[in-house]
Parts: structure tokens; sequence; C-alpha cells
């Protein structure tokens, strides 16, 4: 039995899909800017991870320095041992530090100094925790968009892509063309529930852009053009209707951004 064509009809959008394409392309909020929102609140163990990474970042531990006790952290910074213990599970599953049975916790990597300029500590672990549900979304999305993708979503891809990589070129990086980018393919995996969820983090997806956007922006031009070569490689997987590499080009981009927000070993 033959496969039925692809349709090439582009669908009037549901109310779920406007709703969540307004909310994605919404003006950016002070917390997508990485400023404190008035009456905010922080979690003591992000609290916690912000101090770490900060002496971190600052270099007063270095990569293979051996971090404090849990013990000596929760009297040194008068919180219980169970808030320690999440924020130092949080830092090994960001890849900062590393656990060595019967040794202690280790510095693994360490992010660029600059990184403070841009973003509040406290902030780092929230982008970073958004990053993972980003892994999840948008792969399989961009699996989905591979195979059901219209040539007018297409269309919109390229064009968010071409937008982005002429920012990039002249040195103008704007979170909100490479969201534009993400948002399209989301758009075109041809599942309502796809961008709607992508709605409901889009303010840490933003700041998370934002922060990674200014640090790419003072690295090299290398570094931005490796993140253009990921985005196209994206981009060539869901045109060739390549489902399986469309996911894995995802996968990856998402993964090294992640790395290179973590590690000033990448940063160049």
């Amino acid at each position: 039995m033959k496969d039925l064509p692809r349709s090439r009809t582009r669908v009037a959008p549901r109310p779920l899909a406007r709703a969540a394409r307004r909310a994605i392309d919404a003006p950016p909020s002070a917390a997508s800017r990485g400023e404190p929102a008035p009456g905010e609140r922080t979690r003591l163990s992000d609290q916690i991870y912000g101090r770490v990474f900060d002496e971190i970042v600052s270099g007063r531990y270095a990569v293979g320095d051996r971090l404090p006790t849990e013990m000596e952290i929760s009297e040194a910074w008068g919180v219980s041992r169970p808030v320690v213990r999440e924020a130092l599970l949080r830092l090994r599953a960001d890849g900062l530090v590393v656990s060595h049975q019967g040794l202690g916790t280790f510095v693994s990597t360490q992010p660029a100094p600059r990184i403070r300029t841009y973003a509040r500590a406290q902030d780092v672990a929230s982008y970073l925790r958004c990053q993972e549900v980003r892994i999840a979304l948008e792969s399989d999305a961009a699996r989905l968009a591979a195979l059901r993708r219209t040539d007018e979503e297409l269309a919109a891809i390229v064009a968010a892509h071409e937008a982005f990589a002429k920012g990039v070129r002249a040195g103008r990086m704007v979170a909100e063309e490479d969201l534009a980018f993400h948002a399209r393919i989301v758009e075109a995996a041809g599942n309502d529930f796809y961008p709607q969820v992508l709605a409901t983090i889009h303010e840490t997806l933003l700041g998370f852009m934002r922060l990674t956007l200014s640090l790419t922006r003072t690295a090299s031009k290398e570094r931005g053009e490796r993140v253009l070569a990921e985005h196209r490689a994206i981009l060539h997987a869901i045109r060739d209707g390549d489902g399986e590499l469309a996911r894995a080009a995802m996968t990856v981009h998402l993964s090294q951004a992640r790395r290179r927000l973590v590690d000033k070993g990448r940063d160049a």
C-alpha cells in the first residue's frame, strides 16, 4: 500500500495553538532579563546552589578542588543538610561537580567568570532545569516536524533561521530571533500541546537564551558559527524529512548550549 502524500495545505491554527504562540512571542518580562521580580522568593536549595556556583566561578574552588562536606556547608551557612544535599545534587546534575564515594565532592567544570555579568547564580540553576525539559520536548518536536511539516511551515522555519543567522554574523544576537527558530519548529510538529508546553516555560527559556547569547556575543566568532551550524543541521534534517536525524540534531544542539553555559573550556 502506498503512503498517503503529505498535505501541503496549512490548516488554520486552533485556539490553543494561537494562545500558545501569543505567549511565546510575548514581550520579555523582568524575569527573562535576569532581574528579580518584586517580592520574589528563592528556594533555599537554589540559594545554596548559587553561593557554591559563585565560589566556583570566582575561582575560589578551581577544577579538581574538593568542596567542603555537607555538614561543613550546613554549619557555615546555617541551613539543613537536606537543603545542602539538594543543591549539591543539582550542581552534580549540571556537570559542575562530581562525587567520589569516600573522598568527597570535587569541582569538575568552571563556567566563564563573565557569566556573573549577565545572570544571577540562582537563575542559572533554573535555566539549566529548563534546558532538561527543552531537550525532551524539542527533540521530539523536531522529529515530528520533519515528518509532518507543510511547505509553509518549512518556509517559516527557514525564514526564522535566516533572520537569526543575519543577526549573529552582524554581531547582533537577539534572543527573540533564536526563540522564533525553535518556536516555528515546535509549531510544525502538528500537535497543539507542544507549543502550549513551550509557552509555560517561556520566561525561563528566554532568560536562558539571553544569557547564552550574551556569552556567545562576547566570545569568538567561531562560537557563533558553531551555533549556526547546529541550527543548520536541524533545519536540513527537517527539510529532508528525516525524523530521527532531526531529533538527534536538536538533542545535540540543546545539550551543547547547556555545556557552553557551564564549561568555560567550551567558551572559545
